[in-house]
């Protein structure tokens, strides 16, 4: 028999950390984490990182281990989490997968290799001059034509994954659906219970909100300045929901108020995008969540 493995997925703000330490503790598990902006140190405010005392001595897994100088890739992430997966399983224990990168989460549950491909520098520059003066709009039908399969769940304003489609079928004259077709064929290591957290959209987007405040208020804006002054590169980092919009704040761009206002609409929209995502994974059981009275969701 498989292994089981549990996951709990949903959007941002739904409830998703506590629950799952709730559970690790009543079925003696260990948590892997499926948030792409977890796994960078420094960013714990604007990426809702869980601190110690929230861990509540449970052991948390693929969190906090890179640099946000550092790119790191789908594929990277399906290797450490297959092997945390394992660690936990030998110790007796159960692995609970939580996080709201779709991403990731499909790359264990349905076994999808995304192979490691060497960025073309000329060709990503290329893109994003195009970018600037065409605009992101032009290469988002572009992708689209090549690959509407995997356009159908990345957002018109999702610069990084719609340069990602481009630079797939560039290097490897295959689109990244046909790549996940063929990886699909594999056999799936486990036995996953997928579980996904639901909640009225008005009282989500209430949450969204009171969360963003309270990022301001633990220091969000403070956390940024301190990884642009102690990082000379950041090229995944500072496009997290969140930072970006900060930074736009401290370059002058944007008003503070401005920027938290900003940082509320896009989470919304990103949430409404995981919920999308989500709802397209058949054998998810969804779960209906509740208020809690805590200070972070």
């Amino acid at each position: 028999m498989k292994a089981k493995v549990i996951v709990i997925c949903g959007p941002t703000a739904s409830g998703k950390t506590a629950l799952s330490i709730e559970l690790a503790k009543k079925v003696n598990g260990e948590i892997v984490s499926a948030d792409s902006m977890q796994i960078y140190q420094d960013m714990n405010i604007g990426s809702a990182k869980p601190t110690k005392e929230e861990m509540q001595g449970i052991k948390h897994y693929m969190m906090d281990f890179v640099l946000p100088s550092k790119r790191y890739s789908v594929a990277e992430y399906k290797k450490g989490a297959l092997q945390a997966i394992e660690d936990i399983i030998q110790k007796g224990k159960i692995p609970i997968i939580v996080g709201g990168t779709g991403l990731y989460i499909d790359a264990l549950i349905y076994h999808i290799d995304y192979p490691e491909i060497k960025i073309d520098e000329n060709y990503r520059k290329h893109l994003t001059n195009r970018v600037k003066t065409e605009g992101l709009e032009t290469l988002y039908k572009e992708a689209k034509k090549i690959d509407p399969k995997a356009m159908e769940r990345i957002s018109l304003k999702d610069q990084k994954r719609i340069l990602r489609v481009l630079e797939v079928y560039h290097q490897t004259g295959k689109t990244k659906t046909e790549q996940e077709i063929e990886s699909r064929k594999q056999e799936i290591p486990y036995d996953y219970h997928v579980f996904c957290l639901n909640m009225d959209r008005q009282k989500l987007y209430h949450r969204i909100e009171e969360r963003v405040d309270i990022m301001i208020k633990q220091g969000l804006i403070e956390e940024v300045q301190e990884i642009l002054q102690k990082y000379k590169k950041y090229p995944t980092a500072m496009q997290a929901l969140g930072y970006k919009e900060i930074k736009q704040f401290l370059d002058g761009i944007v008003t503070k108020e401005e920027a938290i206002q900003k940082i509320k609409q896009e989470t919304r929209r990103y949430a409404k995008r995981q919920l999308t995502w989500f709802r397209k994974n058949k054998q998810t059981i969804w779960l209906e969540a509740r208020r809690r009275n805590e200070k972070k969701y």
